[in-house]
């Protein structure tokens, strides 16, 4: 028995639990969970089988199922918890609270409310996969899980072209190979990244790869369990855009406009969609 049960005080206190191996929580996540006066959890029944590990028992005291289905009753049964100066904890199916995972709507109106907030923080499958991945981490964007559809998951991927930082991003299996030939065509075939599978699990894997070659590897495929990925920053140098304005202007004197910008764009290894604006542009006469 590792926990200590401890005088908790009324308000909400968020429960970082492990990503993968039971043993990865922390000694204050254990005792915030054996002596909250009410549980809540994104996934009950992962939360139960957590406790029953460590031998955290739950002498009756309530546990709320809170996720993305479970309706305004359930927060309001916590809140109404804290205001009659209960202590209540929340813990997410697994990792950090909040992070892609529901928990924010009620920290929303924990804190509109001022009840008190803290957090046991604990693993966290966003920082554990920049810790293997072997891409820079003084800088990163964590963008979640990108849109099903793959018009606009192209979109969103545009959007991160430039971000200065390694991309990260949470997928599912079925749509590992489909996102990837999406980053490769979006933002570089050429571009290193890396898939990694079932972090702190039996069958941890960390794939590395430029993005060309890892939507190659998982085409058709659907590898088991949680996959995070990551994308280096753009390394593609800055364009000057007077430079880049005169040598469209050069190049479409000689050749048709469509000619000209698939040209110029592969010359400075821009986007054909930056160039083609430009040129629309300049053909309008508003530059």
């Amino acid at each position: 028995m590792n926990f200590q049960k401890v005088a908790l005080a009324s308000g909400l206190y968020f429960v970082g639990v492990p990503i993968g191996t039971a043993r990865d929580i922390t000694l204050r996540a254990l005792d915030v969970l054996a002596s909250a006066d009410v549980l809540a959890a994104e996934d009950t029944r992962s939360l139960r089988r957590l406790m029953d590990i460590h031998g955290v028992p739950l002498d009756g005291r309530p546990l709320v199922a809170l996720h993305d289905h479970s309706g305004a009753g359930a927060m309001a049964r916590l809140l109404d918890a804290v205001s009659a100066g209960k202590s209540v904890a929340y813990a997410s199916e697994a990792g950090m609270p909040l992070i892609a995972d529901p928990g924010f709507e009620l920290s929303r109106a924990a804190g509109e409310a001022g009840h008190m907030m803290t957090c046991a923080p604990g693993p966290s499958a966003v920082l554990t996969a920049l810790a293997l991945g072997g891409l820079p981490t003084d800088a990163f964007f964590f963008a979640g899980f990108l849109p099903n559809a793959k018009a606009a998951r192209r979109t969103a991927l545009e959007a991160l072209r430039d971000v200065p930082g390694t991309l990260v991003f949470y997928e599912s299996p079925k749509r590992l190979g489909a996102m990837l030939q999406d980053a490769a065509d979006v933002l570089g075939a050429d571009r290193a990244a890396a898939v990694c599978r079932e972090l702190t699990k039996k069958f941890e894997e960390i794939r590395r790869a430029p993005l060309s070659e890892l939507a190659e590897a998982y085409s058709g495929a659907s590898p088991k369990g949680e996959i995070v990925v990551l994308v280096d920053r753009s390394r593609s140098e800055s364009v000057n855009e007077l430079d880049l304005e005169q040598d469209l202007r050069r190049t479409m004197a000689d050749l048709s406009m469509r000619d000209a910008v698939d040209m110029v764009a592969k010359a400075h290894n821009l986007p054909r969609r930056q160039v083609y604006q430009l040129a629309l542009k300049l053909t309008k006469g508003t530059t």
